[in-house]
């Protein structure tokens, strides 16, 4: 008992969410690695691998949450070294799926995009708590978050656009709760919006052929999913080709399919069709072998994870604390969010995973990362409310120690007195 108290220090309610999240992930990605099985060959394999990898990140949650959290700050090194390897891979990155996000050592892939968001978040709620004054943030801090951020999505959105909008939304919901002027705010938001409109709608009516002319590759794939996402026009059930857009297609019929409870976990179909099954669309097949009800149960989870989070918030001690445990809640949840909405057609198809269910590599160590991140200062916090607990029974009980003795020597004045007024009445 002692051991398993010493191992899982922190927030405990943040445990149980961590530990939820990965259960679902180990069924769900089993269930959804169907594809990966008939490439491979193996049955085992797959799913081996993630559990393998999952453990792994919860060894990676165990050593963070032990780190001092005011260490933390020394990870702002993390942001420069990003933005060397963001670089790098931009000229010599791998090419998976159309796109330049990862790093190929040979032995192991990775994605300098997840250490520069972690990076980014630390710098700017560094940034936020030293800029800190009575009435709000210092108008310089919207300056220098809007440096460190603007370069940072920068070098990401050539080659993953929607990483850089959810890091862009992240920072500006932590730029909200750390009081930076509404006036800045708004006008970052108005601005923001605008360069939006016009880059979507330059997105859309460039033709593909000026894309590729100009190497912009992924302009194109852009330009198909927003056409595709916003075309209106109906089609009759004869004329439909669901190979035309077939992630969207299944992950709509795994849907519609799914009913309250469910088809049971094991039990998807469109699984076999879904190419991104156990990653951008793994919330699809959630909902189709769990229900509705299973799928309202993770994005409970999640909006219980943010919840806990900002109670966590509330009681730290030092304002950097705060904004940081803020900004990986943001991160996390918008994240989810993106990748739920897409998956039930809302919004275009993004390369965004679940965080903590998707199968993936470093995004789930990174992700893990956050977890102890978060654990830690919830694990000062416990230590600060004990050792302000203990402080106070101390005091309590000197308070009690002095009343004592001053009892004792008032009963002891009485009795002198007493036996005075005896001696003179005798």
């Amino acid at each position: 008992m002692d051991l398993l108290r010493n191992l899982f220090k922190g927030d405990k309610v943040i445990w149980i969410i961590f530990l939820l999240l990965c259960l679902v992930s180990i069924i769900e990605v089993f269930s959804a690695s169907s594809t990966l099985t008939y490439k491979s060959g193996d049955h085992w394999r797959p799913i081996t691998m993630h559990i393998i990898l999952m453990l792994v990140g919860a060894v990676v949650v165990v050593i963070v949450h032990n780190i001092p959290c005011r260490w933390f700050k020394t990870f702002i090194l993390l942001l420069p070294v990003s933005w060397i390897l963001l670089i790098s891979v931009l000229a010599i990155g791998a090419l998976t799926n159309g796109a330049r996000r990862w790093i190929d050592l040979g032995f192991i892939q990775f994605q300098p995009s997840e250490l520069a968001k972690m990076g980014t978040i630390i710098t700017v709620a560094y940034i936020l708590s030293r800029m800190q004054e009575e009435n709000g943030a210092n108008s310089k801090a919207f300056r220098y978050i809007l440096y460190v951020t603007g370069f940072t999505c920068l070098l990401i959105f050539t080659e993953n656009l929607s990483t850089a909008v959810l890091l862009a939304f992240s920072v500006l919901l932590m730029m909200y709760v750390g009081r930076i002027p509404f006036r800045q705010l708004g006008a970052l938001v108005g601005i923001g919006a605008a360069a939006l409109f016009l880059a979507l709608a330059t997105i859309k009516f460039v033709p593909a052929e000026a894309w590729d002319d100009i190497g912009l590759h992924r302009m194109v794939t852009w330009q198909s999913r927003l056409d595709n996402h916003f075309d209106t026009s109906v089609i009759p059930p004869e004329k439909f080709d669901i190979d035309a857009d077939a992630q969207i297609a299944h992950a709509n019929i795994a849907i519609a399919s799914s009913g309250i409870l469910g088809k049971g976990p094991g039990n998807s179909v469109q699984r076999d069709f879904l190419s991104q099954a156990f990653s951008d669309f793994i919330y699809a097949i959630i909902i189709e072998e769990l229900g509705l009800v299973g799928g309202g149960i993770v994005a409970f989870l999640y909006i219980w994870l943010l919840m806990r989070i900002g109670r966590i918030a509330r009681s730290c001690d030092k304002s950097y604390y705060a904004f940081l445990v803020m900004g990986i809640g943001f991160l996390l949840v918008t994240q989810a969010m993106f990748n739920m909405l897409v998956a039930v057609g809302i919004m275009p198809v993004t390369g965004q995973p679940l965080p903590l269910i998707s199968k993936g590599g470093t995004s789930t160590l990174v992700n893990c990362a956050y977890i102890g991140i978060v654990l830690s200062i919830s694990r000062h916090i416990n230590e600060l409310k004990k050792r302000e607990a203990q402080a106070a029974a101390e005091e309590q009980q000197a308070q009690v120690h002095e009343a004592a003795i001053s009892l004792l020597q008032n009963a002891a004045e009485l009795a002198k007195e007493q036996e005075k007024e005896t001696k003179e009445t005798l």
